[in-house]
C-alpha cells in the first residue's frame, strides 16, 4: 500500500515534521508484517541510522521475530540465523528502558557479532509497548551524520515507539478479526463439504487441508487415536508440504507423543517443527486428532491463534458427528420404509388375494367342467403369487445382504442386558456397499464371539466397538476397560475367529490395554 501524502506544516520544526511523516507512514496499513517493517524504516529515516531492526519478544522471553532494515538480503543470508536476544539485545529485553551507546562493542554486556556481520558502533535502543506490556524493541545503529545518536534522537524514537504501540495494537486487532472471519468461512465450507453422503477419507482430507490453510502451517495431519501409533500415522491423512513425506510422518509421530490425554490440546517442538495437537472431540465417529506442523522455532502459539485452531477442531468434530447422524437417520428411514412396505403387503395385499382365492374356489363348485378348470388354474396362480409376496416380505425384513451397520448395532444391543451397559458403536466407510458378502458372513459371528467374551470375562464398565472400511481392508476393533484376559480362558471361540480371519487372508489379535482392559482386533482384506 503506498504511503499517504502528508500536508507540510511550515510552522513545525524539521524534527516534528519528520515525526509526523513517520507516524502517518506507519499508520497507512493494517497488515502487521508491513506495519512492523514500516516502523523500522521510519525510525531509520527519523534518526539517520544506517541499520535498524525491530525485535518482537516471544512468550518465552526471547526474540520470536527480528525485522531488519538497511541490510541487503545477501548479507542477511551470510549472517545466518537471526538473533535470539543475547548481549545488548537481551539487556534491553531484561531492562526495557531507552539505551544509547556511542560504541556498543565497548559495553560490558556486548556479545559480539557473528561472522559476515557488518561493523556497528553507535547504538540506540527503545522499547515498544502495547497497553503497558513490552511488545518488542527498536534497535538503531550507525548514525550516518554524527558519531553517536543524540538525546533528540532518543526523544523522537520514543515518541515514534509510543505511536507504534497503538498502530501495532490496531493491526493485531484487525488481523484477529480477519482470522475469525476466515474461521467462520472455513466452518461454513466444512459444513457444506460434509453433507452426506460423503466418504470418510474425503471428509478428513477436507479437514486437514482447511486447517493447514487456516493455521498457515507447513503440514497438517488427521490421525486416528484409537489405533496403535505406527499404524495410525501410516494411515494418517496428510495435507500441506509433503515434499518429504517420511519426515512429516516422523514429526507427526513425535507430536502424538506430546499428548497426555485424549481430549486436551497440547503443543511443543518436534524435529524441525513446532507442533500443535488438537483432539477432535467427536462422539459418533472414530476418535481422531488434528496435528499441525508449523515453521520450526515458532515458539508457543499466541493464545488467540491456539484458541482459533481449537475452535476449528471442535467445529470439525461437530460436522463429522452431524454427517454420521444424518447418514444413520437416512439408513433408519430406509429400514422403516421397508418395514412399512412389508407390513402393508402382509396385512392388505396378501389378505385380499387370499379372499379372492376363496371366492374363486366357491364359484368353482357352481361352474361347469371347462370353467372349473380355468378357475382352478387361477386359484393356483394366486397361491403362487401369495408365496412370491411372502418371499418378498421376508427379503424386506431379513435381507441376506442387508445393512451391515444395522446388523452390527442390533447384535450389540442384544448383549446390553448381559453387559450391564451399552457399548459405544462407531462405524466408518461404505460398509453396506463395500464389504463383500463372503466377508460379511464371517464378521457377525466374530463380533458375537468378541461380545460374548466381553460379557463373560472382562468385568468392564465401558467398551467400544469400532468397525471401519478402508481402501484395502475391513477392521473390527472391540476395546474395553475391564480386568483383561484371565490366565485360563477357553480359546475355542477365539480360535474360530482367527481361523475365519486366516481363511480370508487376514489376522486376529487380542492384547492387553494400558492401564487396563483388553483390545480385540480382527482385520481382513476387502480387495
Amino acid at each position: 500500500m503506498p504511503h499517504r501524502q502528508v500536508s507540510r506544516h511550515p510552522e513545525l520544526a524539521g524534527s516534528a515534521q519528520a515525526l509526523l511523516d513517520a507516524v502517518v507512514a506507519i499508520s497507512s496499513d493494517l497488515d502487521l508484517p508491513s506495519v512492523l517493517t514500516r516502523i523500522v524504516e521510519s525510525a531509520r529515516e527519523l534518526t539517520g541510522a544506517r541499520y535498524g531492526a525491530l525485535g518482537v519478544v516471544g512468550p518465552d522471553g526471547d526474540l520470536s521475530e527480528f525485522i531488519t532494515s538497511g541490510m541487503d538480503s545477501h548479507v542477511r543470508e551470510q549472517i545466518g540465523d537471526l538473533p535470539r536476544g543475547r548481549g545488548i539485545l537481551g539487556l534491553l529485553i531484561d531492562h526495557p528502558e531507552p539505551l544509547r551507546l556511542p560504541d556498543l562493542s565497548q559495553h560490558p554486556g556486548s556479545f559480539g557479532f557473528p561472522p559476515h556481520h557488518p561493523p556497528m558502533g553507535s547504538f540506540l535502543g527503545v522499547p515498544v509497548r502495547i497497553r503497558g506490556i513490552v511488545f518488542g524493541n527498536l534497535y538503531l545503529t550507525e548514525k550516518e551524520s554524527a558519531a553517536e545518536f543524540t538525546e533528540a534522537d532518543t526523544s523522537l524514537v520514543e515518541a515514534l515507539a509510543s505511536a507504534a504501540g497503538f498502530v501495532i495494537d490496531n493491526a493485531r486487532a484487525y488481523g484477529l478479526s480477519e482470522r475469525r472471519r476466515q474461521l467462520l468461512q472455513a466452518t461454513a465450507e466444512l459444513s457444506d463439504a460434509l453433507q452426506p453422503p460423503v466418504a470418510r477419507q474425503q471428509a478428513l482430507e477436507h479437514i486437514a487441508r482447511s486447517a493447514c490453510t487456516l493455521a498457515h502451517a507447513r503440514a497438517a495431519a488427521v490421525v486416528a487415536l484409537a489405533r496403535p501409533v505406527d499404524e495410525a500415522v501410516q494411515a494418517a491423512v496428510l495435507a500441506g508440504d509433503r515434499s518429504d513425506e517420511d519426515e512429516v510422518r516422523a514429526a507427526v509421530t513425535a507430536a502424538l507423543g506430546l499428548l497426555t490425554s485424549g481430549t486436551e490440546p497440547t503443543e511443543g517442538e518436534v524435529a524441525a517443527y513446532h507442533a500443535l495437537v488438537v483432539p477432535l472431540r467427536a462422539h459418533l465417529v472414530e476418535r481422531t486428532a488434528l496435528v499441525l506442523l508449523l515453521e520450526g522455532g515458532h515458539g508457543s502459539l499466541d493464545v488467540e491463534e491456539r484458541e482459533l485452531m481449537i475452535s476449528y477442531a471442535d467445529q470439525a468434530a461437530l460436522a463429522l458427528d452431524r454427517a454420521q447422524a444424518l447418514e444413520e437417520r437416512a439408513e433408519l428411514a430406509v429400514i422403516s420404509d421397508r418395514e412399512r412396505i412389508a407390513r402393508d403387503l402382509h396385512d392388505v395385499v396378501i389378505q385380499r388375494l387370499f379372499a379372492t382365492g376363496l371366492q374363486l374356489q366357491g364359484a368353482q363348485m357352481m361352474a361347469g367342467p371347462e370353467l372349473a378348470g380355468r378357475l382352478d388354474k387361477a386359484v393356483a396362480d394366486l397361491d403362487l403369487t401369495i408365496r412370491d409376496i411372502r418371499g418378498s416380505i421376508f427379503e424386506l425384513q431379513h435381507r441376506t445382504r442387508g445393512s451391515l451397520r444395522s446388523e452390527v448395532r442390533t447384535l450389540v444391543r442384544e448383549y446390553v442386558p448381559a453387559l450391564g451397559f451399552t457399548p459405544a458403536v462407531r462405524t466408518a466407510g461404505p460398509l453396506d456397499t463395500g464389504v463383500p458378502t463372503t466377508v460379511a458372513e464371517h464378521l457377525v459371528p466374530v463380533l458375537r464371539e468378541a461380545l460374548s467374551n466381553l460379557s463373560r470375562h472382562a468385568l468392564a464398565d465401558h467398551a467400544e466397538v469400532d468397525l471401519s472400511l478402508g481402501d484395502v481392508e475391513l477392521v473390527l476393533r472391540v476395546d474395553d476397560d475391564g480386568v483383561g484376559l484371565p490366565a485360563q480362558v477357553d480359546e475355542s471361540g477365539l480360535r474360530n475367529a482367527r481361523r475365519r480371519a486366516a481363511a480370508l487372508g487376514g489376522s486376529c489379535h487380542i492384547s492387553r490395554r494400558e492401564p487396563r482392559g483388553t483390545s480385540f482386533v480382527w482385520r481382513v482384506p476387502v480387495g
